[in-house]
């Protein structure tokens, strides 16, 4: 994707070749802010306190991480203590396990004095095929839009409204995103798509991520309060929702950022479409009761507590917006059952979420 016409990807190497440096998340929408990472301690604090988001990039970050130890000690008594650091990170997305397996297997079957190499190589394919999952899947959301822009016009609206939930965008991957590529790609191909971006508390990364790089590309879209998508659904505001998910069982539920599951109850209540879109690294196929296996992650209360923003002089400051002495809870992720998703979107079509729409997809992972 491009910022100011600059084609950009959330996490590269330094021109030294073996730094790695990313935009640090937690300084949007108001500062672009590049981070530089030079170590293990360096990639598990942005992943564990969120410099970097979403499933996918979560899962990069920590393949880059990886190379980034084994620079510093390739033995395979630090690779398990550096898997071990990363994989503590994050409980919930399944992309931070699945990359982390990756390098452990092609770290595996090389001599310890080609593994600072091969980690580089590896990391850097896991990117790459990363954006490449996600513009497939772009393409194979776009017809859904295009079907529901036909719907639309023909009842004489003059554009698709598609609402979406937390970031699922190219900021929560290397590029495209995930639930946003969809909405990226009909875009590009003159489609008049609006977004209704729900502002995801806690943490706003609807509000400063999605709004952020929509703004950036160019993409009509409204702010609104994470409690409005009901009502904008019953009174026939919203044509489709796409959202993403930091982990799919193979039974086709999906666990994404909290409240997703709200907004699938009243999509299914008003007949709209609900669809997730995921890169097939996020399918957990050892997980079956989305509900009763997923771990949800519960995260610092001061994200619930507090909110930062930007004052009319400019300045970027943390308030707090509770009693003091009140207490909070701050889950991360809830789980929206497979009987509440119209269908998941992933690099290889589009599928009833449920194991035989999984299998006919991925029979390599059933058989």
């Amino acid at each position: 994707m491009k910022i100011n016409g600059t084609p950009t990807r959330t996490i590269w190497l330094a021109q030294d070749g073996w730094a790695v440096e990313i935009i640090d998340q937690t300084r949007l929408p108001h500062e672009l802010v590049t981070v530089r990472l030079e170590s293990l301690a360096d990639a598990a604090h942005a992943i564990k306190a969120m410099l970097v988001r979403g499933a996918p990039l979560i899962g990069a970050t920590a393949a880059y991480g990886m190379a980034l130890a084994a620079r510093a000690n390739s033995s395979d008594l630090a690779l398990t203590v550096a898997y071990n650091i990363l994989h503590a990170t994050r409980p919930t997305a399944i992309n931070l396990k699945w990359a982390l397996d990756e390098m452990i297997a092609a770290l595996g079957k090389v001599p310890e004095a080609d593994r600072v190499a091969t980690a580089y190589a590896r990391a850097a394919a896991i990117c790459d095929e990363d954006v490449a999952i996600n513009s497939a899947i772009g393409d194979n959301g776009a017809k859904l839009i295009a079907d529901a822009w036909e719907q639309a016009k023909a009842k004489g609206a003059e554009r698709v409204n598609v609402l979406t939930h937390c970031n699922a965008g190219w900021l929560a991957t290397v590029d495209w995103g995930t639930a946003l590529a969809p909405i990226y790609k009909a875009h590009d191909a003159g489609i008049p798509v609006h977004v209704w971006v729900d502002e995801t508390r806690p943490r706003n990364q609807g509000a400063s991520l999605t709004a952020r790089e929509l703004n950036w590309h160019g993409v009509p879209h409204t702010v609104i309060a994470d409690n409005t998508g009901g009502h904008l659904m019953q009174h026939g505001m919203v044509d489709l929702c796409i959202v993403g998910t930091d982990r799919t069982t193979r039974l086709g539920d999906v666990c994404n950022k909290i409240g997703t599951y709200l907004k699938a109850l009243a999509a299914k209540d008003n007949n709209v479409p609900f669809y997730v879109a995921l890169p097939s690294p996020t399918i957990d196929w050892t997980v079956a009761d989305g509900v009763k296996e997923i771990p949800i992650e519960e995260r610092d209360h001061s994200e619930q507590t507090h909110m930062t923003g930007k004052t009319e002089t400019g300045a970027i400051v943390s308030v707090q917006v509770t009693p003091d002495g009140s207490p909070a809870g701050n889950w991360g992720f809830d789980v929206t059952p497979a009987r509440l998703v119209s269908g998941l979107i992933t690099e290889r079509g589009v599928c009833a979420a449920s194991p035989q729409g999984l299998a006919g997809l991925f029979p390599e992972k059933v058989g």
